[in-house]
């Protein structure tokens, strides 16, 4: 995979932005530039492809395949042809109908999102994780060590391309928001610096949509107020704007509009919950049906919380019904566990307080909260532990899955075909 066109671009070349675009750039000052915001570029889908490199520069869609699912992720020349993130998978199936459907492999994400994390964490420990695949990075303290923040950024780049063989488009500047837009704008593969006394050139010539929280019908609303760029917006009184969006909002857009935010890099922001859950094709009303789901989904979620090295106290089932009306419930447990057989034990007891009378179903979710380090919860168990066992087939399952493939290893309850209750849990 090549570099992108602006990180291959000659100092001061011009990013489509405005007059002042050919002060931004790969090459450009990125004295006081700091934070960077690093974003893996189609991370679903470019992990998926690591398997499959005969797919590579074909249309690629990872997603749920069955009638109700949803596009996870997309290549970029299916994203050519229209397919987004989050579309049904009806959808993109009309806009795309040679690109090729592959199945979610979420162990295979959270292990090369943990290898992607290793890599800013050798770089700087003020890493703010905003999901598997984007993080923000404050390099103000790795300059002596490491040189400039653009000198940062590439090298970050390369190690994440040759280590994971995945690659990711990285914003130089000196605040979250602006090295957050300057690698959405960098996209594909890209590096893209934006000096810190040119940002507000840079900014006003943008759409009010490039804003951190103006989404599609707030874009609508500033437009019928004739605001179409930052710059516009920038300069209406803020009075005006508070009346319009309301305190927080207008305040909000009126700072960032002016290049103005405070935040600082929060370093070792944990994820809250971890947790999957499941669209059925067709609404359901047989129970074996959801337990069988159930199980599916509480090894999945045990599975990532070993993957992110957590454990979790707190267990919460998700019920949608046929009307879209959804309802939880949680049970929180003696201790912290990331072992599949506790989990479903505790979805399982949650759904029989339910006690639902043939109702149909449409989606059903297990999470687990109240999350804390794995290490240090280990360290206390005993060795004769009842449950241990049960941690070493989980482990052993994970290392199965990820030299053969998620597929590979399954429980025996899910091989039943749908025949028979589950039960309390693999086996």
């Amino acid at each position: 995979m090549g570099r992108s066109q602006l990180d291959r671009s000659q100092p001061g070349s011009p990013v489509a932005g405005g007059p002042a675009a050919g002060a931004v750039g790969p090459d450009a000052d990125d004295t006081g530039c700091t934070v960077l915001h690093v974003d893996m570029d189609a991370f679903y889908a470019s992990v998926s492809l690591l398997e499959h490199p005969e797919l590579v520069g074909r249309p690629v869609v990872v997603g749920g395949a069955g009638g109700r699912g949803v596009v996870l992720s997309a290549t970029y020349e299916a994203r050519a042809l229209g397919v987004h993130s989050a579309m049904p998978m009806s959808r993109a199936r009309r806009l795309a109908p040679h690109a090729v459907v592959l199945p979610p492999q979420h162990h295979r994400y959270a292990e090369v999102s943990a290898g992607v994390m290793e890599v800013f964490r050798s770089v700087t420990p003020a890493v703010e994780p905003l999901s598997l695949d984007e993080a923000f990075l404050d390099v103000g303290g790795a300059l002596r060590r490491l040189g400039s923040p653009r000198a940062i950024a590439r090298e970050v780049r390369r190690r994440v391309e040759d280590e994971q063989g995945v690659t990711c488009s990285v914003g130089v500047a000196s605040t979250k928001f602006v090295a957050k837009l300057a690698s959405s704008r960098c996209k594909p593969d890209g590096l893209l610096v934006v000096p810190a006394d040119r940002v507000v050139d840079y900014l006003h010539p943008l759409p009010v949509s490039a804003l951190w929280g103006v989404g599609e019908r707030t874009a609508e609303h500033l437009q019928r107020l004739g605001l179409r760029t930052v710059g516009d917006l920038a300069h209406t009184p803020r009075a005006t704007l508070v009346r319009a969006l309301g305190a927080a909002s207008g305040a909000h857009l009126a700072e960032l509009a002016w290049g103005r935010d405070p935040r600082p890099v929060v370093a070792h922001a944990r994820e809250k919950s971890i947790g999957a859950e499941e669209t059925f094709s067709s609404d359901v009303d047989d129970e074996t049906v959801v337990l069988r789901e159930l199980l599916r989904l509480s090894g999945l979620t045990a599975a990532r919380l070993r993957a992110a090295g957590t454990v979790g106290r707190t267990v919460v089932l998700k019920v949608r019904f046929a009307d879209f009306t959804t309802i939880t419930r949680s049970r929180t447990l003696e201790e912290g566990t990331d072992v599949s057989r506790d989990v479903y034990a505790a979805a399982r007891r949650l759904w029989d307080g339910l006690r639902l009378d043939r109702a149909r179903i449409r989606l059903v979710g297990v999470r687990v909260e109240g999350l804390s380090p794995a290490e240090a919860a280990h360290r206390q168990m005993r060795l004769d532990e009842r449950d241990r066992g049960w941690r070493d087939a989980d482990r052993a399952a994970d290392r199965a899955a990820a030299r053969f493939g998620a597929s590979s290893i399954t429980s025996a309850s899910l091989l039943r075909g749908g025949r028979g209750d589950p039960g309390s849990g693999p086996a």
